[in-house]
This record gives C-alpha cells, structure tokens and sequence, in this order.
C-alpha cells in the first residue's frame, strides 16, 4: 500500500500547499532561533496551533476511550507554546458543512495525532488537543488534500464564518444563506486586506429574523437574508449588521444597512475590514475589537467611512463571479427518495429521541436530525462509525452545529427509525437536543489558559441531574437554554443564555474557593436578541441547587405564556439576590471541605490554615469586608438600569469601582481617604503603574474600565453605555478579588493567581 502522501499527491489546492511549506519552514526557523517568540506565536496562531494548559492533568469529560498519559503541571511548567509542549488545533468548517470523507479524515488524525477526541466548537469548527507541534504541518497537509483548512482559524483573522445548520431545509428562511458563507469564506481567506487587524472578526449569516439560526447580533458582521421586490422581480439581499460581540463586555450589533444587494456583500466586507485594519485599536487589545471602534465612531461616521472605501476599492472579478457559477450550481442532493413514516412500527425510546431530535424539513418526506454530542465531544471511533451511518443515510449532508452538535440534513422520513437504532448502537442517539439538557461549555480549566473554573465539570454534572429526571421536569422548563463559560470571556456564550455561568473565584475563610457569577435573562431567540446580565456569584459545588431553585420557581410561578426572560424581569433584582443569597455562604473549611474544589477536580483550594480564630470564627480580612460595599453599590447600579434610570445606573457602576478600589488600595494604605480623586491615584500609583493589578493573561485590562471612566467621564449616558458600565464595573470587582488573593498568596487552582 502507498503512503498516504502519495495516495493525497496532486489532490492538494497549489496554494494551500505552499503555505503550509512556509509554515514548515517557520517551525524550523523557530527551532534555530530565527524566529522572535511573538512572531512565531502570531503565525502559528494564524495556521490555527493554539497552546494549552496542563496543570489538571486530566480531562473532564469521561469520554477517552483510551488511557492517556498527560504531561504533568511540573513537566509543562511555564510552558505557554505548542513549541514547548502540544496543544491544541482548531480546524475550520466553514457554516460547519461537512463531508464523510472529511470526517474520516478528522477522525484519523484525531486517533494518530492527538488524544483521540474531535470537540465540536460554538463556532462550528474542530478542535483537536494534546496535538504535537512538529505533527501539524502533516496534518495540515492531510486536511488540506480533503478540503480542509486550518489557516485563520485563530489569531487576529476572520476567523470560521458560521451559518444556521439548517438552512436551505428551514420553514422560515427568506432563502439558503450556504452559499454565500462559502463565497465569503474562501474570499476573505489570505486576502490582503484583512491581515492587518488588532483583534479577531467574527462574521455569521442568518436564514431568518427570529429564531436563533445564525446569530447575527453577536457578530462582528451578521448578515440577516432578506428579498425585496424591484419592478415585479424578487431580488435577494441581506440586512447587514456590524459591531456586535460577546466577550467580558458584551455589545449589540448595529444596523449598517437593511438591505445590502448579493452583488454587494464580498466587497462591502472587504471595505469593512479595510476601515477596521486602518482605525482600529493596535496597541490596547482589550479594545481593539471591532465593536469598539464603532461605538467609538458612531455607527453612521461607520458607516459614511465604509461606503466611502467601497467607491475607491479596486475592481475583483471574485465579488460577483460565485453569483455566476457557485450559487446556481450549488444544491444538495439527497442520498434517498422521500417517503413518509406513517405505519412503521416504531422502535422503543424512537418517540422520546424524535421529540427533540428530530426536525421535518420544509421538503416533505425528508427530516434534519441532530446527534447531542455532550460537552460537544466525539471520539476518533465514533467519527468512523458515524461516516459509516452517513453514507448510508445521507451522504456528505452533515453539519455542524454553535450548539456543539452534528445534524444530519435530508433523512427520507421513512429511514428515522432504522437510523435511531444505528446512531444507538454508537452511543449517539442521547435524547434532548435543543433542550435543557443540552449544555454549551467551553473548555474551561481543562485546556484553556484563562480558565478560572471547571465549566466543563459543571456541565456534565448538570447534564447528569438533568438526564435523570428528564421525564419529570416541568414543560414549562424543558426548553431553556443553559450556557457556562470558565472566565468572563463568554466563549461558552454565558451572556445569551436563559441561564447563564461564568467561572470566577472568591477568598472566603483563607481560601481560594472556585466560584461561578449567575447571568440571568439572555435572548437566544431573534439572533441573540439581547444579553443577561450578572446577578451574584456563588460556589462551583452549590450551582446545581442554585439551578434547580431558579428553574423551580420559574415553573410554579410563571404566568401562562410568560417565558423566562419576562419572568425574571418581573421578578426583579431584589428577589433574585434573595434567592441566591442561601447559596452564597461558605461554611469553614472543616465543615464541608467538598465546597473549596471544582467539579471532577481533585484539588482542594487552599492555602493552610489562614482563617480561623479561636473560637472558630471566621477571620475577615479588611479588604474581604470593603469590597462587599462595591458589590451591593454594582446591584443598585442594575436596579437603576431596571428602572430606565441610565444616568443614576451609570453612576452608581461608577461608585461601584471607586469603592473597590478603595478597598485594595487600603490593603496598602489605610489613610485613604473616600476623595474620589485620591482614590483614582492611590490606586494608579499602587497597583495600575507598578503592575501589581496585573495579571497573566488579562494584564491592566480591568483597571483601565476604571481608569477610562474616571478620567474621561460621559457627555450623555445611555442604556447601552451604562449596561456596558456595569459589566466593566463587574469585572473591575472580580480583578480586584483576584488581586487581593495574589496578594495573600492564595493560589487558584494550582496556579498562582
């Protein structure tokens, strides 16, 4: 048998290979030494090579098939590069479309090259982990032969452009948005003019405006599919929406145009991304998003300066030419005829899996099912098994999906039943797709550096308490939506959930206890229609009780029709900090000493016996007591926001950063006074210029939200500015915990804080 490099000979695209050659080259100019680190750190990152943390040793997903030998957080020490230890890769799916052959592929260099896993990703992309850096060029080149890239897929790039997983077969789309995410993906791959950015460019398109689908608000482009009709002849366009994100501030995305023509959409990113490398931030990362510079500008000075671009952009054949050859040509052919179920004889458990998993496509006698991946995993083995089902009911129609899930597209109705007993006979055929049951993590402490908390730990054992009462949880609950992220950064898109949790840590009673903030109140619905908002932190191990009293009392004492996001608005921010409060007390140590770790994580968080008194009292340090007053200051600030007050909200989200750091300068100087102006300084001199505020991977990011609104205060305050306030002023509240336990030596999860 030929080696698989001649088998793949001559199938490669010419220039996908010679980047990868570079590439190649690169890693060993990087092994001489001829390359400086952030140099080479940028060019892998832009090939998709992502470090990885190893201080857990483990993984949380119960998933390996496999036993693994981890490096260990002594071997890795301080090792932050695939070049000092493997890490992981991001592979890109374009709209997460898929062939069997590719999936073969995936599965294979998952079996041989890491640790056997594929993670499906909220952008529709695979990760692969404990991936070898001197084995990524091979892959590369494996993936490359089938179609597959990896470039751009991290770094500051466009990154995966995604789309809704089931367009072309949805009842209510305006049209199938497939073909222009592949149009634009494969034009904005490597072009010039978006090489230059100073952080990332999400962009997403949208069937429909009020479902989920594509999430086109959160994006930084978002492209909503719209028609119009022009002298009798229906023209197809796109509402086109810009400056949207998620992140530790999440933000909205504005209108730019409500009708962009299909003619326009290629070049009209292209001047887009020309305005954006030009005006956006370079050097101040935490604003070098997209979303700042439009909020920074103005969405029509945005606008005027992107129209402008579009006139003077040179001429490209490739805005127009798909319209001509890929968009006509493009359809999906279904592997078999349709033909209704009606009289099959159904096997057991088939009712239960086709309620939630199972959606009739707008083409009669075909359905689209979902296959409820937990934790977004699939091993190597169920990737070939899943390849064989596939072709044999479906073909290449396979999908991936932001909720970490795998559809397959154009089932003939009649096969549901046989295909249910395949995908059962390879462990993916779980019940509640779409449901409660069916939890977005990211990868939180078990690969990702910023990890604070085990948000993966936390979703399997939601998932596992909520799989075993499925059948008796109230109707009323069944469908919320339930997204944990392990920092602020919301890559598990905490912010858009019914109920959300990101991780985050407290010191209580002389230790470092893991903790998650509860986000309340997000639109999953109309794109991301609106976001949550953080209501109170509370420990890892009480957030299944924390759920099931929210999720209780929603189900008793909701009005009928009422959803969640009116309830809890109803309810009100009072009642809701009353009802976590329960959850929010620590006993000592020696009391419950299950309360100080995180979920299928052995450690305990601890520092020794700081804490206790004589009389088994707790100790409270001075900063610990001070820094509460900031937190109930922050929940006045959401009440004001609740009330349409904006310029009291703002106010008081202010106030709320004055008095957290008073209480960390006080850690320091305790003749402070409450000067505003004194405080500013004190806490600039102390802890902003000597860097004590920093930390490793966010550095003075925090500070500077405080820092900005002191010395640059509002004109006008509006309800977006001040929601934006309070989420700095939240997370300018939790940096000050995190830098008081730096401080006090506490370490976080086996790594110093």
């Amino acid at each position: 048998m030929t080696s698989w490099q001649d088998r793949l000979q001559g199938q490669m695209p010419p220039d996908w290979e010679q980047e990868i050659n570079i590439f190649e080259g690169q890693i060993e100019l990087k092994r001489q030494g001829k390359i400086a680190d952030n140099v080479f750190a940028e060019t892998r990152l832009r090939r998709g090579a992502y470090g990885q943390r190893y201080d857990n040793g483990q993984r949380h997903d119960g998933l390996q098939s496999r036993t693994l030998e981890y490096p260990s957080a002594e071997i890795t020490k301080g090792a932050d590069t695939l070049w000092d230890a493997p890490g992981m890769m991001r592979i890109k799916i374009p709209y997460g479309g898929f062939t069997t052959e590719q999936l073969d592929v995936m599965g294979q260099v998952a079996d041989e090259y890491a640790d056997g896993i594929l993670h499906v990703t909220t952008r529709q992309d695979i990760q692969l982990h404990f991936v070898h850096l001197e084995d990524t060029s091979d892959m590369m080149r494996r993936l490359a032969a089938v179609g597959i890239t990896t470039r751009e897929a991290c770094g500051n790039s466009v990154r995966n452009v995604t789309a809704c997983p089931i367009a072309g077969v949805c009842h209510t789309e305006a049209f199938d948005v497939t073909p222009y995410a592949d149009a634009l993906t494969f034009f904005l791959l490597g072009h010039d003019d978006v090489q230059d950015f100073g952080r990332k460019v999400k962009i997403a398109f949208s069937g429909c405006a009020g479902q989920a689908c594509g999430l086109v608000k959160m994006h930084d482009l978002g492209y909503l599919a719209a028609t119009r009709t022009v002298d009798g002849k229906v023209e197809r366009g796109f509402a086109l929406y810009v400056g949207g994100g998620l992140g530790t501030v999440p933000q909205q995305a504005k209108l730019l145009n409500d009708f962009v023509p299909e003619t326009e959409i290629l070049p009209l990113a292209q001047a887009i991304g020309r305005v954006f490398a030009r005006l956006g931030e370079k050097r101040n990362r935490n604003r070098a998003r997209l979303k700042f510079l439009v909020s920074k500008l103005g969405i029509d000075e945005f606008r005027r300066l992107v129209y402008e671009e579009r006139e003077i952009l040179p001429f490209d054949p490739r805005w127009t030419s798909f319209l001509d050859d890929a968009l006509p040509n493009y359809k999906e052919e279904p592997l078999r005829p349709a033909v209704s179920l009606n009289g099959q004889a159904l096997p057991e458990g088939f009712a239960e899996w086709a309620a939630t998993n199972v959606y009739d496509q707008k083409q009669a006698g075909y359905a689209t099912v979902t296959l409820n991946l937990p934790l977004g995993d699939l091993v190597s083995e169920q990737a070939f098994a899943l390849s064989d089902v596939a072709r044999k009911y479906v073909g290449d129609n396979l999908r991936l999906t932001v909720e970490q899930n795998i559809v397959l597209r154009w089932v003939s109705s009649a096969d549901l039943p046989a295909l249910f007993l395949d995908l059962q006979a390879i462990g993916l055929a779980t019940i509640g797709a779409g449901t409660i049951v069916d939890i977005t993590s990211c990868p939180g402490t078990d690969t990702c550096k910023l990890g604070i908390a085990a948000s993966r730990g936390l979703a399997g054992e939601l998932r596992t308490r909520l799989s075993a009462k499925n059948a008796s949880l109230p109707a009323a609950i069944k469908d919320l939506k339930i997204k944990i992220s392990g920092c602020f950064n919301s890559c598990g898109q905490h912010h858009v959930a019914d109920i959300g949790f990101f991780g985050n840590s407290r010191r209580r009673n002389g230790r470092t206890v893991p903790h998650f903030q509860v986000v309340l109140g997000g639109q999953w619905q109309q794109n991301g229609g609106s976001y949550g908002l953080a209501v109170g932190a509370v420990p890892s191990k009480r957030v299944p009780d924390v759920l099931d009293t929210i999720t209780s009392r929603y189900a008793v004492e909701r009005e009928r029709g009422e959803n969640f996001q009116t309830w809890i608005g109803r309810l009100g921010k009072v009642a809701v900090k009353e009802m976590l409060k329960p959850f929010q007390e620590m006993p000592l140590y020696e009391e419950r000493p299950e309360l100080y770790t995180d979920w299928n994580d052995p450690r305990e968080f601890s520092i020794g016996d700081i804490g206790v008194g004589e009389c088994a009292g707790e100790v409270v340090s001075l900063f610990s007591f001070e820094i509460t007053q900031a937190e109930g200051e922050h929940f006045d600030a959401l009440l004001e926001l609740d009330r349409g007050d904006y310029e009291s909200a703002d106010e008081k989200a202010y106030n709320a950063m004055i008095l957290a750091a008073r209480a960390l300068v006080r850690t320091q100087f305790l003749d402070v006074s409450h000067e505003v102006e004194q405080v500013a300084d004190e806490f600039r001199t102390r802890f902003y210029d000597t860097t004590l505020f920093y930390d490793k991977y966010a550095k003075g990011k925090f500070a500077r939200y405080f820092l900005s609104r002191h010395d640059d205060p509002p004109t006008t305050v509006t309800e977006e500015s001040a929601h934006q306030l309070i989420e700095e002023a939240q997370l300018f509240i939790e940096a000050c915990h995190a830098c008081d336990a730096r401080m006090a030596g506490v370490v976080n999860g086996g790594v110093t804080l």
